[in-house]
């Protein structure tokens, strides 16, 4: 008897990479092995010189093919076995290994809107939908648009038994949002890679597709995030390690360093309107939405908790963002002696 893997990887697209993804029939009980693949149809390579290696990293139950198929999210090697310049997992890896005793971990708020062909799900042929302000969280078919595709993916999410915490629509017609997380730097962001390709999966039976543009509809219209929620240790018992990781992102280079690359097209979003903070001012301050980085009420009043970076767009790599705040913060907190 056989089963199906579907080897999943983040191709060289630029400036934001596409999941592609492709079959094999493995001998049931056999071990994953490394697999290969054409990187000069990927942007990651040339033609006389193409083969590029799939290494796997994370696999979990296929919940579309079901039975004992699977998915399984891999690393991008060169042929000598080193990481490819694309393979910006390996680069959280030593990172999430340094700083793993003052135990971080990560939520990640995955926002992304629904298009119908050239139009987002919910906009009429012709004009626009009424003005935003009953989309959020709202409840019926003159306000939610895409139903029954969250709802499809939210289950896939879970029978994968990926770290899914919660759903909502969000404040756009056809926007919606799902969470991953809280998780440790490494599982929170391959679990968000297989939760983005279970979403483009599962839109696809719907004819419809499913895109994290982080501004897909131009002028008075909320774009979309991934706002990434973060805590260690000293962060999760006491509120002197919350305002130096604050302090932290703020701090010399580190606010453009972390903007420039945390998304393509961030100055379309970050404007300092539709719940944000400028692209080029960094600030934070509690229940802020406007600003750069939010400390949630609760956490302002039980005096530990976590942080929210608000920058980050809804196409942001998470092995890039959960290593640079992992970084930045965790450095800081070391040096102080908040560990």
């Amino acid at each position: 008897m056989t089963f199906k893997a579907e080897y999943i990887w983040i191709d060289g697209t630029e400036p934001t990479a596409k999941l592609r993804s492709k079959t094999k029939i493995q001998a049931d009980g056999a071990e994953l092995p490394v697999w290969g693949f054409d990187g000069s149809s990927t942007n990651q390579a040339v033609g006389h010189a193409s083969d590029l290696v799939l290494n796997p990293v994370f696999s979990c139950p296929d919940p579309i093919r079901g039975g004992d198929d699977v998915l399984v999210m891999c690393e991008v090697l060169n042929i000598d076995m080193t990481p490819h310049e694309t393979n910006m997992r390996a680069l959280l890896r030593p990172v999430a290994e340094q700083f793993s005793g003052q135990e971080p971990i990560f939520g990640i708020e995955q926002e992304y809107t629904f298009f119908d062909g050239q139009r987002p799900l919910g906009f009429p042929v012709n004009g626009f939908p009424a003005a935003q302000g009953g989309y959020y969280c709202g409840v019926g078919a003159d306000e939610i648009f895409g139903r029954e595709i969250v709802e499809k993916h939210l289950d896939h999410c879970l029978a994968a038994g990926l770290g899914i915490s919660g759903i909502n629509a969000e404040v756009m017609p056809g926007q919606w949002e799902f969470q991953v997380g809280p998780l440790a730097p490494l599982e929170v962001a391959d679990q968000l890679w297989v939760a983005r390709w279970l979403l483009y999966r599962t839109a696809e039976d719907f004819n419809v597709s499913a895109t994290l543009d982080p501004k897909p509809v131009k002028g008075d219209w909320n774009g979309a995030g991934a706002h990434t929620n973060f805590s260690t240790k000293a962060m999760r018992e006491g509120y002197d390690a919350i305002i130096t990781a604050c302090e932290s992102l703020g701090e010399g280079s580190k606010p453009m360093d972390h903007v420039k690359n945390y998304g393509a097209g961030i100055d379309d979003r970050l404007t300092g309107l539709h719940e944000t903070a400028p692209w080029n001012e960094y600030s934070y301050g509690v229940s802020d939405r406007g600003a750069s980085v939010r400390i949630p009420w609760q956490v302002g009043l039980e005096r530990k908790g976590y942080i929210e970076d608000r920058r980050p767009n809804a196409n942001v790599d998470p092995y890039v963002v959960t290593r640079l705040i992992v970084d930045t913060c965790c450095t800081a907190l070391e040096k102080a002696g908040q560990v």
